[in-house]
């Protein structure tokens, strides 16, 4: 088993996290609660342990990063997840995005398109007792023979909206979408209405990664 230490200062580290998340404007106890439970520092090499509780994202290798905590709140609120939401994360990274949706009740299918960092998320998670359905491949495709999904999570900026992720949300389902350039997309929310309604609000912009892929980034 894996033995990482959760010490008292870990804790009051994530607590003063969460009141940072909360004065920008995160209002869902659930999510909020999620990122006060998770040892965010679990996913740092132990030299950057020290940083774990900022809210700013770090290198994780492979091109890729751990996001922002507050990102991670706002899409995760974005998201509305209800137990037993069968969700779909496009971009597994570091694990933790997919930790917070498995803390919040949600069934994860999470698909990663870097292979060493599939390889050593898939067996982080799974020593640290987090049972997501992991995939290696192309996630702007999304997961034709999984789907439908409640709710469609993408964690990387893509130049448009996939629309496969759009014909593999059930109706009344959500997708969360960072949409732009390679520098910097604003955070859209689909909800699938019916078979051809999609309604689309706009927020905030972010910086993520790109999107690679079919549907993303070539």
């Amino acid at each position: 088993m894996l033995k990482l230490e959760d010490s008292y200062r870990h804790k009051g580290q994530r607590k003063e996290l969460v009141k940072v998340i909360k004065k920008k404007g995160i209002t869902d106890e659930a999510v909020l609660a999620a990122i006060n439970t998770l040892p965010r520092h679990f996913f740092f090499d132990s030299a950057l342990d020290s940083h774990a509780y900022e809210d700013k994202a770090f290198p994780i290798g492979e091109g890729q990063t751990i996001s922002q905590p507050y990102t991670v709140a706002f899409q995760t609120e974005l998201l509305q997840i209800n137990p037993g939401d069968k969700v779909l994360e496009i971009g597994t990274g570091s694990g933790y995005q997919g930790a917070i949706l498995h803390l919040l009740g949600a069934e994860v299918h999470t698909i990663e398109y870097q292979k060493k960092l599939f390889d050593k998320t898939k067996k982080f998670l799974t020593k640290l007792g987090i049972h997501l359905h992991f995939y290696f491949g192309d996630g702007s495709k999304g997961l034709a023979d999984q789907a439908p999904f409640d709710k469609i999570l993408v964690t990387a900026g893509a130049p448009v909206v996939p629309q496969s992720l759009l014909q593999q949300l059930s109706i009344g389902g959500i997708l969360v979408v960072p949409v732009g350039d390679r520098k910097t997309q604003k955070m859209l929310r689909l909800t699938k209405k019916t078979a051809i309604k999609i309604i689309q609000e706009e927020f905030e912009n972010f910086a993520f990664v790109p999107l690679l892929g079919a549907e993303g980034w070539r």
